[in-house]
Formats: C-alpha cells, sequence, structure tokens
C-alpha cells in the first residue's frame, strides 16, 4: 500500500469543527509536506478550489498551483499529485506551466483530473461550466490536448472545445505525469478507461471498491491498455484503545453551533435516528471519508488497510485532523516508518 495524503489547503477538514489547528498557510504546508517526507509517506494530494467547501465560501483557501509549485523547489521525494479542473485552464498554457513545475520537482508532479461540480464557483469567477455529460467531453478534449503537447514537438488540435495551431511544450515535463481521475458516473468510467493511468474513488466499504476495481479493470483490459492503479480517499483515525477511537469520532461528529459548511442541515438530517447519525458523519469529513471505516487501534487498522488492499485499492489518501500531529501516529503505529 501506498499511503498519500491531503494537503490542508482548506485550513481542515471537519465541517463542524471550527479551529483545527492547521492554518490555511504557506507556512504550515511546508512544513507538512517536509515532516511527511521523513514520515514516510508517499504522496501528497492539493486540492484545487478557489472557494473553501470545508469550513464555509468566506474562508481562506490555499491556491493549488502556486503552492505545487513551492512545495516543487522545497520538497526532494513526494509524489505531488495537483488536481485540475479543465474548465479552469486552456489545455495548452497549462501543458507548459505544468512542465515547468514537474522540471522543478524532478519528475513528481502527477494530476488529479477534476471535471467540475461547483456551478456557483464558476459563475462567481466567470467561467464556462458545462451540464454532467459535457464536462467529461472537455475533459477529454483537454487530456488531447495536454498529451499531445507533452508528446509531440508541435501539436494541432480542432475540437469541439479547444484548438491549438502547431503549439509547443519546450521543455516539456521531465517525466511524464501520472493521471488520475474519479467519478461513478458511465461518462466518467468511459474517459478514465481510455485515457487516464489511476482511478482515484471516495470512501466506501471494501465490497463496494472490490466491484469499482473490476469493473474498470474490465474496461481497461478491453480497451487493450495497461492495468490501472486505484486510489481511495479516507479518514483514518488510530488511537491507543478502540473506545479512544470512538470517542475521537464522537467528538468530530458531533454538531452543536451549525458552521459556515452546512447548508440546509435540518434537511440533511431527516429521517429514522439511525439515517440521522449516518448522514451526520457522511456530511461531517468530505469525500465520504468515514465509510472505510479506519477508526481504531493500530491493529484494527491494519486488518481494515489489508482488505482494501485485497479489494485492489495500492493507494490510500488520508485525511486527519489535526494533520500533522495525526499524520506522525499514524505513520508510527500503522505505517511503522516515523
Amino acid at each position: 500500500m501506498r499511503y498519500g495524503f491531503w494537503m490542508p489547503v482548506f485550513g481542515g477538514w471537519l465541517r463542524n469543527v471550527a479551529d483545527e489547528g492547521m492554518e490555511a498557510s504557506w507556512a504550515y504546508v511546508r512544513r507538512l509536506a517536509l515532516d511527511a517526507e521523513r514520515w514516510g509517506y508517499d504522496l501528497t494530494l492539493i486540492a484545487e478550489l478557489n472557494l473553501n467547501d470545508i469550513k464555509g465560501v468566506d474562508a481562506p483557501a490555499l491556491d493549488a498551483w502556486s503552492t505545487a509549485a513551492a512545495l516543487a523547489a522545497v520538497t526532494s521525494r513526494l509524489e505531488l499529485m495537483v488536481a485540475v479542473r479543465p474548465n479552469f485552464h486552456h489545455p495548452a498554457l497549462f501543458a507548459k506551466a505544468a512542465a515547468n513545475i514537474d522540471r522543478i520537482a524532478g519528475g513528481r508532479l502527477s494530476l488529479n483530473v477534476v471535471s467540475s461540480w461547483w456551478a456557483d464557483e464558476a459563475r462567481q469567477y466567470g467561467l464556462e461550466f458545462d451540464r454532467h455529460d459535457d464536462r467529461y467531453a472537455r475533459t477529454a478534449e483537454w487530456l488531447e490536448v495536454v498529451e499531445g503537447l507533452w508528446t509531440q514537438p508541435r501539436f494541432s488540435f480542432s475540437g469541439r472545445f479547444y484548438r491549438t495551431d502547431e503549439a509547443i511544450c519546450a521543455p516539456g515535463p521531465e517525466a511524464r505525469p501520472v493521471i488520475y481521475a474519479g467519478g461513478e458516473s458511465e461518462a466518467a468510467r468511459q474517459m478514465i478507461a481510455r485515457q487516464c493511468d489511476a482511478y482515484v474513488m471516495h470512501g466506501d466499504p471494501p465490497e463496494v471498491i472490490a466491484a469499482r476495481v473490476a469493473d474498470l479493470s474490465a474496461r481497461r483490459e478491453e480497451l487493450g491498455r495497461p492495468p490501472l492503479a486505484f486510489g481511495m480517499a479516507a479518514y483514518a483515525i488510530v488511537r491507543d484503545s478502540e473506545a479512544e477511537a470512538k470517542a475521537e469520532l464522537a467528538r468530530i461528529t458531533a454538531v452543536r453551533d451549525l458552521p459556515p459548511g452546512y447548508a440546509n442541515f435540518d434537511q440533511w438530517l431527516s429521517g429514522t435516528q439511525l439515517e440521522r447519525e449516518l448522514k451526520l458523519q457522511e456530511y461531517a469529513v468530505s469525500n465520504r471519508g468515514l465509510r472505510p471505516g479506519l477508526v481504531g487501534t493500530p491493529e484494527q487498522l491494519k486488518e481494515r488497510i489489508a482488505e482494501y488492499e485485497h479489494a485492489g485499492v495500492d493507494l490510500l489518501l488520508l485525511q486527519m485532523s489535526p494533520q500533522s500531529e495525526e499524520m506522525h501516529r499514524f505513520a508510527a503505529q500503522v505505517m511503522g516508518t516515523a
């Protein structure tokens, strides 16, 4: 298993804990990245949103790509998986900038291609926002242009969304960046099977993840392409006892005053008591992070991670809070590297 972590560009991951002790600042992410390298982590995922999806739209959120360029210069081993939304970046200009960041990083850049989901953000910034399947059609063209610029001396393209005319990208990337993408719709899975190298998933139980791995693997094999890698998001809580871990879970999912990250919360919590508890956990942590059940003692987490390895997952993308302290604990007690 490879271990990655979400860089806390939003100042945390918990919608109902206002101050998680990890401000959205360059000083914090720089220190965390350098510590993560020492603790044995393989990768960091740097999310790209101009509005803060966790702490509320008025809260600070670090820019993904300038942060990635700075981290490329100060780190030496971490893979930098940076999210990119095609409707926010012209592909030819992006290919040039990303190639330069990859060279600064010595070939450690990878892309997490996200077909944008937040219509209001696009509206606020005056950008195009396509309907669902059109978003994946745009992404497919966008990837074709980026790939062409990275692999051909000159690249011309004429499509529905983009055009280039004998465009040049020199110098290109030191190593062709790995392309990650996620999505559960038919359009998303078709695009990923054709054009990406790895499939990243929201958190879910092992049997659900195994079915997704099998589906994408079959699609990939049918296309005659090399096997995909598979990653999954998860929120991790490791403690010396199960009771301590459950107490921490209760703390982070308890709602007292509704913070800015909650919208229509009364509707969200409608239903039976069990449904209310499940929905509360679902929304307290992003990316369905609590569904994998990485909550317990080191031994329990190791057993659970083995289930995901058996399901086909080879990369865990971890969220924790507070990130630095909990990442160190996880590395020492679960990974055995700190």
